[in-house]
């Protein structure tokens, strides 16, 4: 039996509000509160709302027979939680249908896994337990942030309990080899690989409404036969796209919505390709090869590398600088502060930032709020440099309490010690003695 898996990332990141170098120490409010709600409030009616309503009337039509799965980052969740609640009621429901799975990430989105493991470990736990709060389920598979992957990473998560961990089919790693079937680490052969077909995810996700693409309109039933045309051999077929695709980057004129509802139903009628979640596909198959990669990979571009996020000197001085500030965080003691560091580590500030505009330019300036990546660099270094003073300050706090307790504790040692010694000079052995030298003495008369 083949199985296709249809996944989908679900990430909102929470806006920073214009930070000039005037609100510097004077300032310590870094988000825009009402451009979240808004941005938060317009995609869930757009998106979320309407794409669950579309899931869940296929899950009613063919039952098990069609199920998804989902990654959801930890500051989308927060952010459902405060400004569209009916979200994540919605999530709730098609959870319950026990067609859906939920995967496993790092809480705040973050790039945490190319530079610390315990905070990397310390993310993917918080993540965990709030998908096991929500939706009571505890993932089995692992997503990183924008599918970035390395064998050394691969140990890392595999070292945290995951078997099955979800990357980029990039070329580069591929080479001849399809990835339309299970692969492993070379590394750890214990951690198995599930690859994005990033040509056949790619149709859906970027040009389903370009009209000058070859393939326009694309149908469920056009989509179906592409299927089958990958040939008897092919195992698995992994399209992984964000979900906003459905209503938001293609909005509802261009029939995206039609084109979910009817896909199930076309695939299962024309295809011998079963809906599968990435656990069961998982448990079912067995590796074909090793894959090694030394180099991280990832979903974005071209290069399908890190370039996206750490690719020129903004990027790195930034990325640097809020990892740099970690031991001093730490030594605050400060769960508001700590909280503070870990949402400044989204990885779309540095996305903010890219100068790359080339063959992925047109990507780059739609999910950007900034108009220069100069601009997102300076507000963000601006934000950075307030919240080492916010830092610093509560360090300083730590330390003059430290420094005002002790001398107190220290005096009321001091002041008895002081008196014991004067106490302590009583005069009867020189007495004793006195007493003895007279006895010789009339002796020797």
């Amino acid at each position: 039996m083949r199985s296709i898996c249809l996944y989908f990332q679900v990430h909102q990141p929470f806006r920073l509000r214009t930070y000039r170098f005037f609100d510097i120490g004077n300032n310590h409010d870094y988000f825009d509160d009402y451009a979240n709600r808004f941005i938060m409030q317009q995609i869930a009616e757009k998106c979320y709302l309407p794409a669950n309503k579309v899931l869940m009337e296929n899950i009613r039509k063919h039952g098990e027979k069609f199920k998804v799965s989902f990654s959801i980052s930890g500051t989308a969740l927060e952010q459902f939680e405060m400004y569209a609640p009916k979200v994540i009621e919605s999530f709730q429901k098609l959870a319950k249908t026990g067609c859906v799975e939920f995967l496993s990430e790092t809480y705040y989105h973050s790039l945490v896994s190319l530079k610390n493991k315990n905070e990397f470990t310390t993310q993917v736990k918080m993540h965990a337990a709030k998908i096991k709060e929500l939706f009571g389920h505890k993932p089995k598979v692992f997503r990183n942030t924008e599918l970035i992957y390395s064998d050394e990473i691969g140990n890392m998560v595999y070292d945290m309990g995951y078997k099955t961990m979800i990357t980029e089919g990039a070329k580069h790693i591929l080479g001849w080899k399809s990835p339309n079937f299970l692969y492993c680490s070379a590394v750890n052969p214990k951690l198995k690989l599930l690859l994005k077909n990033f040509q056949l995810s790619d149709d859906i996700a970027f040009r389903f409404s370009e009209r000058r693409w070859s393939e326009y309109p694309l149908t469920a039933e056009k989509y179906a036969g592409w299927l089958n045309a990958l040939g008897p051999k092919a195992e698995v077929v992994n399209l992984f796209m964000d979900y906003e695709t459905f209503g938001e980057h293609q909005w509802a004129e261009t029939g995206i919505f039609d084109f979910l509802k009817a896909l199930p139903n076309a695939v299962l009628a024309s295809t011998d390709f079963k809906f599968k979640t990435l656990s069961e596909v998982s448990e079912s198959l067995q590796p074909v090869a090793p894959l090694n990669v030394p180099y991280p990979i990832s979903w974005a571009d071209e290069e399908r590398d890190l370039t996206a996020w750490l690719g020129n000197e903004l990027q790195d001085e930034a990325f640097n600088k809020i990892y740099g500030l970690e031991e001093k965080v730490r030594k605050c003691k400060n769960e508001d502060i700590l909280r503070l560091w870990r949402f400044l580590q989204v990885s779309d500030n540095f996305y903010y930032m890219c100068t790359k505009w080339f063959s992925d330019g047109e990507v780059h300036k739609y999910f950007n709020p900034y108009n220069s990546p100069y601009e997102a660099f300076i507000n963000y270094m601006n934000v950075l440099s307030d919240f080492a003073i916010k830092v610093d300050e509560n360090c300083i706090k730590i330390i003059q309490t430290a420094v005002t307790e002790k001398p107190l504790k220290t005096n009321a040692v001091k002041k008895p010690a002081a008196k014991k010694p004067a106490a302590k000079k009583p005069v009867v052995k020189k007495t004793a003695v006195k007493k003895t030298v007279t006895k010789k003495t009339s002796v020797k008369k």
